[in-house]
């Protein structure tokens, strides 16, 4: 790390801290040359796969383009801004843990089904009624059908 004050190559880690809930390392650093003391951050940069769409085209993953179908079928829900960031936080934890360098727009489709239906069922119903392309009431009342049956009955014996 090259010194800010004299541009010295060598500088020397005086102290390293954990700090964003771990996301990122502090460093105290001091100038072998000039002994001046300033500050680094680190934090690990991690590439998002690139999206192919049903269509073949590739295009750079786009996190706003993610939250915004998040919020529009929570729209009018009962689902903080915090909940919503939680779930686009696991969906991006998911694509990069696939190590893929591409990955196909219906898997990341799937994956949000999967958080909309843990965060709120009607949410979930409006993203897989246009992500499907329902096209008619009985392929809502299958997915409805589906819903209740996958749901456990609370107070039921095994």
């Amino acid at each position: 790390m090259y010194c800010p004050f004299c541009n010295a190559d060598d500088t020397k880690v005086v102290d390293s801290r954990l700090v964003a809930d771990g996301g990122q390392v502090r460093r105290r650093r001091e100038c072998v040359d000039c002994s001046e003391r300033f500050t680094t951050y680190e934090l690990a940069e991690l590439v998002m796969p690139r999206v192919i769409k049903s269509d073949g085209n590739r295009e750079p993953f786009d996190e706003d383009k993610l939250r915004a179908g998040l919020q529009r079928a929570l729209e009018k829900r009962p689902v903080s801004i915090e909940q919503i960031e939680i779930s686009l936080s696991h969906i991006k934890h998911f694509l990069q843990v696939t190590g893929e360098r591409e990955i196909s727009s219906r898997i990341i489709g799937e994956e949000v089904m999967r958080q909309l239906q843990d965060l709120d069922e009607v949410a979930y119903i409006r993203f897989a009624s246009v992500y499907r392309s329902f096209q008619d009431l009985s392929e809502f009342q299958d997915e409805l059908n589906r819903l209740s049956d996958a749901k456990p009955v609370i107070g039921a014996k095994k």
